[in-house]
């Protein structure tokens, strides 16, 4: 039985932070003093953050964003544990909270495709004349995503524009639904596709976090599971008897939802691996990693 003494809260907002700079400083000094950990990301057009903490610490961490007025509207999703799923706290500021480097201006509050709930999403993902359009990178989407979703060939967020351009050009007329983990890569995914010209763009409202809690849909369509981005790596979304693992081993392609770091630290790629093949090949990604390890390690330079 987990003892849930810990939370894991998933948040972010567009909306403009006048010195954005001087409110990173001010913010990483609250966390430290609160004692939560994680990641938050601070840039002129709004805050992104997942973060863990007692109850008590997140509850305190929710009512002092709630007590500012930018962000008194602030929804965060809230995951139980029974331990911090980050080591430290890093709070930073960032010229974008999702690198596009897109070359028109985007406000997705007024750019951004519309918003459907998880049952809307669900009830669309029924029909034959829609794109499933996955808004994440191609390790994520090896991990789990929705059924029949297209798999964007991107390793990063910026290459969506030209990735968009080369393979989507025809398809301007369909209905484009995308999703992401948590919401914020569609916020500005569905304001690229509507500036490049689609006419029907929506977006999974608060992501596949969102999608697997609601109590109706329950993560149905959703095959594998969710990659995310604190030490948990991997989460289940679909709760109903559908649940599927649709990752494949590194090694031997067999089925498994692990994701391990490469042993040699000149590599620490990260790859999905089964428990067998972990044992067998000890952790490395290649035999070419295990030999420079060894070989690193008989010099005495590791």
């Amino acid at each position: 039985m987990m003892n849930n003494e810990y939370r894991i809260l998933l948040f972010y907002k567009y909306i403009e932070i006048p010195d954005p700079e001087a409110f990173t400083a001010e913010h990483l000094q609250f966390c430290k003093d609160l004692g939560v950990k994680g990641r938050i990301l601070i840039a002129s057009e709004g805050i992104n953050g997942t973060l863990s903490g007692t109850v008590e610490q997140t509850e305190e961490y929710m009512k002092h964003m709630h007590s500012n007025p930018l962000f008194s509207d602030l929804f965060f999703k809230i995951d139980e544990s029974d331990r911090h799923a980050f080591k430290k706290i890093f709070v930073r500021h960032k010229e974008e909270l999702v690198t596009l480097r897109y070359d028109k201006k985007l406000d997705p509050n007024v750019d951004g495709g519309k918003r459907l709930q998880p049952k809307e999403f669900y009830e669309y993902l029924q029909r034959d004349d829609v794109i499933v359009l996955d808004g994440r990178s191609d390790y994520e989407y090896a991990l789990g995503h929705f059924r029949n979703a297209v798999k964007p060939d991107v390793e990063t967020f910026r290459e969506f524009p030209e990735w968009i351009r080369e393979n989507l050009a025809e398809l301007k007329d369909k209905p484009i639904l995308t999703y992401c983990t948590g919401g914020i890569r569609c916020e500005m995914l569905t304001s690229v596709l509507q500036k490049e010209g689609f006419k029907d763009v929506y977006q999974l409202d608060g992501g596949i976090v969102t999608y697997g809690k609601d109590s109706e849909v329950q993560g149905r369509g959703f095959d594998g599971n969710c990659y995310v981005f604190d030490e948990r790596i991997s989460v289940r979304i679909n709760q109903t008897d559908e649940h599927v693992v649709v990752g494949k081993c590194h090694h031997c392609g067999e089925a498994t939802d692990r994701y391990i770091n490469c042993a040699d630290d000149t590599c620490h790629l990260q790859h999905l691996v089964c428990e067998e093949c972990e044992t067998t090949r000890r952790g490395y990604c290649s035999t070419a990693c295990e030999e420079h390890d060894l070989a690193a390690a008989a010099s005495g330079k590791n």
